[in-house]
Order: structure tokens, then sequence, then C-alpha cells
């Protein structure tokens, strides 16, 4: 008997059915390997779990920070809670073992204007040290996810931190202190040129006020005062300020700098302000779903932004394997030239987070149209899989599709396990939905 292609399995799936169907479909794609997260010794994971002949040039079998938070907030949330801790807790060894990144900036002893002296974001994650070369590690929001993610850990009793991780967590706040997060031009989500952006500084607001949640409770207060590096709750409160005020100003862009390099008025980043971390809410988070779905979203996956050329039509035939993932953020223009106008690639991360924010949404108004939202960004989010002819094999998540010789095909990045864990988070959130 053949399997269901992917097309198929998303037709089970309607506004109507039941949880029963969903199960279903989750447990049908488990049992295939969709939810495999390999982790590393560490326990960390690489950023895809590829076994193309080239991939190792690719730089994906490094552990990026981001991506760890965003796959052990769904692990954490959903069925593996104990592989999300350990994961939280190996970055905590990393950023331990490499605290002098963060202080040598809180105490001006390196420019923080240079990324290479900024805490790195992409390492070795087997061994957990630094990678030796150059790399747009400027990234506030990957900073600010872990630190939002690893609060939330201890707030519910998941993670009790020693006086040494209070010193290292003491030390995020007066890192984005030293840096004037709230006007800092840092490589964001995208790792490309830096300019000022709403998604990067959204997720540090959203950590701080975690942090600033956290402190009510007198046991953590009592830690917190006892840190090397510790603010103040006036100064929490201005640096939260700061970082709200500057977002207000900007959503719902992406970023509003004079320079066209660093002026943006739609990009898919926005809608992890939304969703995980609830940052931007009511009209603002309407506005930016809207904006997306209208002018981002394609046939198959959702862009990154208007004029993406990361993995644009042909892009293994116009860079050899060790150029595509490159660090661009200083020459992305050398990269933009390869672009044709409406070839960006479609990417898989942004339809799952779609569906989640419509399940919210339809849990809170119980209006029809969301959960026909829901179900639609569910449904693309399963079409979007993998077919038994993929050298991967059946059922694997990729990290977008794009143009290859007039076809839209999987890039080499498949699967991605960010991916895995958006589509895993979209099926939970369905299953809770469906009686509702």
């Amino acid at each position: 008997m053949s399997l269901p292609n992917p097309t198929e399995l998303a037709a089970r799936l309607q506004s109507s059915c039941s949880a029963r169907d969903i199960i279903e479909v989750r447990e049908f794609l488990n049992s295939h390997g969709t939810f495999r997260f390999p982790t590393l010794a560490s326990g960390l994971f690489s950023a895809s779990a590829s076994d193309a002949a080239d991939f190792e040039v690719t730089g994906y079998r490094h552990a990026w920070v981001r991506d760890t938070i965003h796959i052990a907030h769904v692990l954490w949330r959903t069925d593996q809670p104990g592989m999300a801790v350990r994961a939280v807790e190996a970055l905590m060894t990393f950023f331990q073992k490499h605290r002098y990144r963060f202080t040598d900036i809180i105490d001006g002893r390196t420019d923080g204007r240079d990324p290479q002296h900024r805490p790195h974001i992409r390492f070795d994650g087997h061994q957990l040290v630094e990678v030796d070369e150059k790399w747009s590690h400027a990234q506030n929001d990957a900073l600010g996810a872990f630190l939002w993610l690893y609060l939330r850990m201890i707030a519910e009793g998941a993670l009790r931190p020693s006086p040494a991780q209070w010193n290292v967590l003491a030390d995020f706040p007066a890192f984005f202190r030293s840096v004037k997060y709230w006007e800092d031009e840092d490589s964001g989500h995208w790792e490309e040129t830096r300019k000022i952006a709403a998604s990067s500084i959204g997720i540090v607001v959203a950590a701080l006020r975690q942090l600033r949640e956290l402190l009510r409770d007198a046991k953590c207060d009592f830690a917190w005062n006892r840190t090397e590096n510790s603010v103040g709750t006036e100064e929490l409160e201005w640096l939260i300020k700061k970082g709200e005020t500057a977002l207000h100003l900007i959503v719902p862009y992406e970023c509003l700098q004079p320079d066209p390099a660093q002026h943006r008025r739609y990009d898919s980043a926005l809608l992890f302000l939304i969703e995980p971390y609830g940052v931007i809410t009511g009209a603002v988070a309407e506005q930016i779903v809207t904006d997306v779905r209208e002018n981002l979203m394609g046939p198959i996956g959702i862009r990154r932004y208007l004029g993406d050329s990361y993995w644009c039509a042909d892009y293994k035939d116009l860079l050899a394997s060790d150029q595509r993932t490159a660090d661009f953020s200083d020459n992305l223009a050398e990269r933009d030239r390869l672009l044709e106008k409406g070839t960006e690639a479609q990417w898989c991360l942004f339809d799952p987070i779609l569906s989640v924010i419509f399940a919210r949404r339809f849990a809170e108004h119980r209006r029809m149209e969301d959960r026909e939202r829901q179900f639609e960004h569910l449904a693309r989010s399963l079409k979007h899989l993998t077919t038994a002819s993929h050298p991967a094999g059946a059922y694997r998540c990729p990290e977008s599709y794009f143009r290859h010789r007039g076809e839209w095909v999987p890039n080499d990045i498949t699967p991605l396990l960010w991916t895995q864990a958006n589509l895993r988070w979209a099926l939970y959130h369905a299953e809770h939905t469906a009686g509702v």
C-alpha cells in the first residue's frame, strides 16, 4: 500500500476535523521520522540533520543559539521537556565558558561594534567552543531569545541556576545596556546587513519583561541582587521602556532608517514578536499578519522579505557550495545582484507560526474565520514536506523552496530542525483547539 503524499496528508485536516484526526497525522509523521531531533553529546542540536554530500561546507552542522531556543521551546511545551532543558543548559555552559565576551564589552575593554567581539551565536555544538571564522555575531535577538526561555524555565521550576549562572544571566541586560539595544544596528534573524530592527529590539524587550516578572519572586530577587553586573529595578524599567518606545516607533515596519539597505516595510521575522514571544499584540499584531499574508506569502511558502537573494532562482548553479551560506553581512549587494525579481525563496518556517497565531485567536474569540486560517496554514505546512523521491526521504521539513531551472524544489538545508519544531507546534495547537 502506497504512503500518502504531503498533499493527501494535508487534505485529511480540515477546520471541522477532530482531535483524533490530528493526532493520527501527528503520530504518522512521528513514525516516519519527521519529528526526529538528533542531539549532539552536549545536548544541543545542529541546525540541520541533512546528509547531503557537500553539506559540511554549509556550516549548518554548527549550533545556532536562535534555532536551539525555538526548537527547545517547542519540545519543552509539547512532549520532550527533558531534551529541551538539557539544550538550554548546554547554551548556558557555552556562555559561561565565553563569559568574557559579555564582560569585556560591558567594562569597555573591547569594542562592541565589531561583531567578532560580541557573544558568538553560531559555534561548535559538540565541544561548546567558538568557530574561528568571521561571522555576523551581532544578533541581539538570539541573545534575547536565550534569556527569555532560560528565565521562563526558572520561573516554572525547570532550572535552578548556580551563583555563577546567575552572574551570566545578569550580564545580558548589562550587555544590552552597553550596546544600547534600542538603537543598535545588528544583523538580526537573517544575519545580514546591520540595521536597527524591530524584530531584534522586540525579543530583547520580551526577555527583559520576563526578567521583571521573575524578580517578583523574593528568592530570585535575592539571587539577582548578589550578582556582579545586575541592573537595579529602576534601571531595568528604563531599559524596557527604551525598547518599547523604539518598537512603537518602528512597527509594523521591520526597520525605518533612511538608507535603502536599512529600510524594510515587510519582514516575516516580525511574526516571532507575536509567536512565541508575545511582545506585539492587538491591532499592530493583526497588521503584521496581514502584511505577511498579502505581501510575502507565495504559492508554496513565505518569503523572508521582498528582495531576499538567499537561495534565489538557480542558486546552486550561480554559487559554489562553499559560497551559498557564506557571511554576506558586509557585502549583501554582491549576492543581491543574482536575484531576479519575484524569485525569492519561499520559506517553510512561517506557515506553521501563522497557524499557531490563528489558533490562539480562535481560542480567544471563537471566530470561524480564524479557525479557517489556522487550518489553511497548517495544510500549507504539511504540503511543504518532501516526497519519497527526495534524497532525504519522505516527510522531511525543508528550510525553503527555491526555483531550480524553472521548478520549485526544496533547498539543500533539508531537514531544518527549526521548521520541524514549528510544524510540531502547529499540530499541537490544532489538536488542543479541535474541541473548542
